[in-house]
């Protein structure tokens, strides 16, 4: 999101039109994600429906992770990188005058200005990427092939564009990236000090702080505790598991053990006992046998996370796990532990839920529902809350009262 912004602000001060409808464009961008087998196939199949007399510029993280398949199934005119920055519109003039692009050879080292024009998406949200690429070395993901080694934003340079952007009348700011846990590991400082420098600007508003790999936030894991106090951090944790069997997570590459990552839920959750917890879990790695299995499904049940994205195994180009063939789960038992990991998941998360029943508070509106009238707010564990209104919420701090809890959100009326 926040590089498409750019893309989209880049062009817009350049002189371009951004069309309402692809219908209209002359040129259409695709901004691309490829971190998973059936997104890569959904983008492949769009580039396949672009009509002919239109120009097409795949953007993101296909075109580094996927450029043989680009070559074989779609026209393309240009290629770029996910974070081609302000250089998007070199290229778009290049297409324009009927060159073919192929942009991709700096595209690991990138880390565009971060006081680029943007478009925003919402007016109320900052999408603010704190550093491009990681420090993992996960079997199964393909992203380290598309965005590279940790490149990480100094602190002033984030601290001066959430500056900006609430004079602009954001109130939201998602800190963002691969892994902001590793964020400043190779500039001398590290995701706590960043949380503290921001907590520290004056003004109204919450920050979103985003994935954290266990073992990497475990090293600097008090100090993190200690930003998230601040009444201006969602008591929102994201930290992905991806099993709950410690030979998977060895095979996986993910340096850390159930044991541990339970060792750090806990001491999130001692410190802030209505913290909203998600997680991830990926179904069917090779090698993941029915009991291994049955160790995850076992470990969300003790844990309870308020979210888990559960994820089947798809072998990823470039990957480890791509030549791990003699030890493939079957694809129908891969998707008959998803959907019961899924069950679980939604189950638990609906029993979450329902321990917010009767909660007043706060919450911040920050998007339009999906039903006319309806709007969706966060309250400090950054648990998604509907109201109904006739009013345009988008922005508003509003006393409610919950009053139904779903397994996705609560609703609420206003006070």
């Amino acid at each position: 999101m926040a590089d498409g912004e750019v893309l989209a602000g880049c062009l817009a001060e350049a002189g371009f039109t951004l069309t309402e409808s692809e219908a209209n464009a002359d040129i259409v961008i695709y901004n691309s994600c490829a971190v998973k087998g059936p997104t890569e196939n959904r983008i492949i199949d769009a580039l396949k429906r672009v009509p002919r007399e239109q120009k097409i510029i795949v953007a993101g993280c296909l075109p580094l992770i996927s450029f043989d398949r680009l070559m074989r199934e779609v026209r393309f005119d240009a290629v770029v990188g996910p974070a081609v920055g302000k250089d998007i519109v070199d290229v778009v003039k290049r297409v324009a005058e009927g060159e073919h692009v192929v942009a991709l050879e700096d595209a690991l080292k990138a880390k565009p200005e971060l006081d680029l024009p943007r478009v925003q998406l919402n007016p109320v949200v900052s999408v603010v990427p704190v550093n491009y690429g990681c420090l993992g070395s996960c079997a199964y993901c393909c992203v380290v092939h598309a965005r590279g080694h940790l490149r990480s934003y100094k602190i002033s340079e984030v601290v001066e564009r959430v500056k900006h952007d609430l004079t602009a009348g954001a109130k939201e700011f998602w800190v963002t990236s691969q892994d902001t846990a590793c964020y400043g590991k190779d500039i001398g400082t590290d995701l706590a000090e960043l949380l503290n420098a921001l907590t520290q600007v004056e003004g109204n508003f919450r920050i979103r702080v985003g994935m954290m790999t266990p073992n990497i936030v475990e090293p600097i894991l008090p100090q993190v505790i200690e930003a998230f106090r601040s009444e201006k951090v969602y008591k929102f944790v994201h930290l992905p598991v991806q099993a709950g069997d410690d030979q998977v997570l060895k095979k996986m590459r993910r340096f850390y053990t159930a044991d541990e990552f339970k060792e750090i839920v806990t001491k999130f959750k001692k410190a802030l006992p209505q913290l909203t917890l998600s997680t991830d879990v990926i179904c069917g790695f090779p090698s993941e046998t029915v009991q291994a299995f049955e160790n995850t499904l076992k470990l969300i049940s003790e844990v309870k996370p308020d979210v888990v994205n559960v994820s089947k195994f798809f072998a990823r180009p470039k990957t480890a796990a791509a030549k791990m063939q003699d030890e493939f789960v079957e694809r129908g038992e891969i998707k008959r532990r998803s959907t019961r990991a899924a069950q679980l998941a939604k189950q638990t998360a609906f029993e979450r839920n329902q321990q917010w029943l009767g909660w007043t508070g706060e919450i911040l509106v920050d998007e339009k529902g999906k039903v006319p009238g309806s709007w969706i707010g966060r309250n400090f564990a950054y648990k998604p809350v509907t109201v109904k209104s006739s009013a345009d919420l988008l922005g508003k701090t509003l006393q409610v009262k919950v009053v139904k809890a779903f397994s996705t959100h609560l609703s609420a009326t206003i006070e």
